[in-house]
């Protein structure tokens, strides 16, 4: 009988503390994803609630020329992907994860460092990205049947607690349903919510007839008495678009290592990233330049834009959708992520299910306390400290497989607690790399709490992987000469 190259991995790791099927490596032959797959990830990335927010602040809150706000997204769109496409190759080629892919540079144990910060994170935002989907499906039900019972219980009304346990219900049956179910929901949901986008900006252009293209020409022009230099605003534009992708890139192999061929990846992410986030752009500029023709004001939120519209057939279907792409991109950042890291921590124990489960949790605590605690006391410097490690974290990996490993790898390795195995190095941990990641990210926390490093704006991300990598390179040979002497 032929032995698979999974069961030869799991024949050297019986104990089940760094392998079970869920972290073994994809053949190519079992893999279904291809650029189409890729691209709706990234739709569903760019196009929740928060998104559609994001894109329809840039063109208002910078003063800049709107065509040097396009440039300046397609521009980080091109970084964005130059990104992604060094951090997917390995697992489009391996098959791997990103916790496992992170062994090769962290050791076979001090992987579960960087992957639980990833998780952390990612458990922190998928609470709060499931509370703003429940503002979604709130508004669905209060189309159909009225506002109901107005008191609150934890800030939520009945009909929120209703719409919360909706979401994070949907989220769960998702998941559990395995990876070939979210990639057919992230294949529909994409260009559903396209469809709805244009429907809603065809019935704001038919209300306001002429005055939109006058209301767009008007923000196109900027805003003159903005403050900041027209350079510093179009790189903080960048900044915060890179920023708001930042958590993906990390872990993208996550995803990649279902893709079928790496051109394909690649395809997939050229579409997804600076062409479809800038036509998404657009879409919510004509949208928001129709709130101002429309309504007076500038409104970036989409649920309060279909409320106001008052029709109910569009703020159902609206609402359904908005709610859909919000928990796409949960599924995408925030789901599958922690699922990986916290099965990563002890495999034998915790499968990819069981770490959703635990995610999932955890997470509805989080958006349960939402609105009477965290949201009033704040998490953004916890959570964006603890991301602060993730930057230099990407740093040295990419710098590991593309400069020291010359894009080898020894897969069987990085499932092996043998102390003569590849990335055993120091009892499982990679001490160079560990020190790197600490030191690099002295910088990278300081720029979270320091007022004087606030103008990097989304580029201490860059910065800090930047600083990851070349501590790494420098640790890692002075490490090899003294290993060499001793």
């Amino acid at each position: 009988m032929k032995t698979s190259p999974s069961d030869t991995i799991q024949q050297r790791d019986p104990s089940g503390r760094l392998y079970n099927p869920d972290l073994a490596p994809i053949e190519p032959a079992a893999r279904r994803w291809g650029w189409f797959a890729i691209f709706n990830t990234w739709c569903n990335t760019a196009q929740s609630l928060l998104g559609y927010t994001l894109a329809a602040s840039l063109f208002f809150d910078y003063g800049l020329n709107g065509w040097a706000v396009f440039a300046a997204i397609v521009l980080s769109g091109f970084v964005i992907m130059f990104l992604i496409n060094l951090a997917g190759r390995p697992s489009v080629r391996y098959g791997i994860p990103y916790p496992v892919m992170a062994r090769a540079s962290m050791g076979v144990y001090g992987a579960n460092i960087p992957a639980l910060m990833r998780g952390i994170v990612a458990i922190f935002w998928y609470g709060a990205q499931s509370y703003v989907a429940s503002t979604a499906i709130l508004l669905l039900l209060t189309a159909l049947f009225g506002e109901g019972a107005k008191e609150t219980y934890l800030g939520l009304t009945p009909m929120g607690w209703i719409a919360l346990v909706i979401v994070c219900a949907t989220q769960i049956v998702l998941f559990w349903k395995g990876i070939e179910w979210i990639r057919m929901f992230l294949n529909w949901a994409g260009p559903a919510v396209y469809a709805v986008m244009v429907t809603l900006l065809i019935m704001i252009w038919v209300r306001t007839g002429s005055s939109l293209p006058a209301e767009v020409g008007s923000v196109l022009k900027g805003n003159p008495q903005a403050t900041g230099s027209h350079v510093s605003n179009f790189f903080a534009v960048m900044g915060t678009m890179i920023a708001f992708y930042a958590a993906i890139i990390l872990n993208y192999g996550d995803f990649s290592r279902y893709v079928r061929t790496e051109r394909e990846m690649k395809l997939g992410n050229m579409l997804g990233l600076p062409v479809n986030i800038t036509v998404f752009a657009f879409l919510s500029l004509l949208i928001s330049a129709g709130t101002i023709a429309l309504f007076g004001e500038h409104l970036t939120n989409p649920t309060e834009i279909i409320a106001r519209i008052d029709n109910t057939a569009l703020t159902v279907v609206a609402a359904l959708m908005f709610f859909v792409a919000t928990v796409g991109i949960n599924v995408v950042a925030n789901y599958v992520p922690p699922a990986n890291d916290l099965s990563n921590l002890w495999p034998g124990r915790i499968s990819f299910r069981g770490g959703g489960m635990i995610a999932a949790a955890l997470a509805f605590v989080v958006s349960a306390l939402w609105v009477p605690v965290i949201s009033v006391f704040g998490i953004s410097k916890f959570v964006n400290t603890l991301g602060a490690f993730l930057a230099p974290a990407y740093g040295i990996m990419i710098a590991d497989f593309y400069l020291l490993k010359r894009q080898a790898l020894s897969v069987e390795d990085l499932y092996s607690q043998s102390s003569g195995g590849v990335y055993y190095y120091h009892k499982g941990l990679h001490v160079e790399a560990i020190a790197a990641l600490a030191l690099s990210s002295v910088f990278s926390v300081s720029a979270v709490w320091l007022p004087a490093l606030g103008f990097l704006s989304g580029f201490d991300w860059i910065i800090s992987a930047g600083l990851g990598a070349v501590l790494y390179l420098f640790l890692s040979k002075f490490g090899a000469a003294k290993w060499a002497e001793t």
